[in-house]
């Protein structure tokens, strides 16, 4: 049986934990949260980002800050288990973190985009997304403000861009691409096409 003065302390501790835990007093874990400690809100993670970005090209500072030409939801899918098979809708090989997947009647295929939220992206191998991607996918689930990222081969390499889906990101026109999605050793200005302005349906 506790003694007088333990019983007040535990009543103390109890009713005031925050007061009790800055006295170095024990807290039990159901004093604590029926009081709210630890209910303080945490500052979102950059799981997997490199949150200091440098090292950004010309044209990527300038997108960075324009204003969107679109928004859309996030859906993420791979190739495997149900995912993605074979080519894409222009007859392209998928490409990991470059191929999006789009309803051309708003955003019309081979537009290629760049998403401020991806820059910085940590993939699998180290290196850091650059925020493009590129149309050149359709899906019948796909309808409006909505775009599915191919992020590679099984579940697993969703990990990295699994913080953006069902989240609705920013897309910012950066001009059209010919022939397919560029390969992660080719640069992107490699496949970039005259940046005339698109028009929503065309393909």
């Amino acid at each position: 049986m506790l003694g007088a003065a333990a019983a007040v302390a535990l009543v103390w501790a109890m009713a005031f934990p925050a007061h009790a835990a800055e006295q170095g007093d024990p807290v039990s874990y159901e004093a604590a949260v029926a009081s709210g400690l630890g209910e303080e809100s945490t500052a979102p993670a950059d799981e997997g980002s490199d949150s200091g970005v440098t090292g950004l090209t010309a044209e990527q500072q300038a997108l960075m800050a324009e204003d969107a030409d679109w928004t859309a939801r996030v859906n993420l899918y791979h190739a495997g288990g149900g995912g993605a098979t074979g080519n894409d809708s222009l007859g392209c090989r998928p490409i990991p973190m470059r191929t999006m997947a789009v309803d051309p009647r708003y955003i019309p295929r081979r537009t290629r985009l760049f998403i401020p939220e991806t820059v910085g992206m940590r993939m699998p191998d180290g290196t850091l997304h650059d925020g493009y991607w590129y149309a050149s996918d359709t899906g019948g689930a796909i309808k409006g403000q909505k775009i599915d990222l191919y992020t590679g081969h099984g579940r697993g390499s969703m990990q990295p861009a699994m913080r953006f889906n069902q989240r609705r990101l920013t897309l910012i026109d950066a001009g059209r691409f010919d022939g397919c999605p560029p390969s992660w050793d080719a640069q992107p200005s490699q496949t970039l096409m005259a940046s005339a302005p698109t028009s929503v349906g065309s393909n």
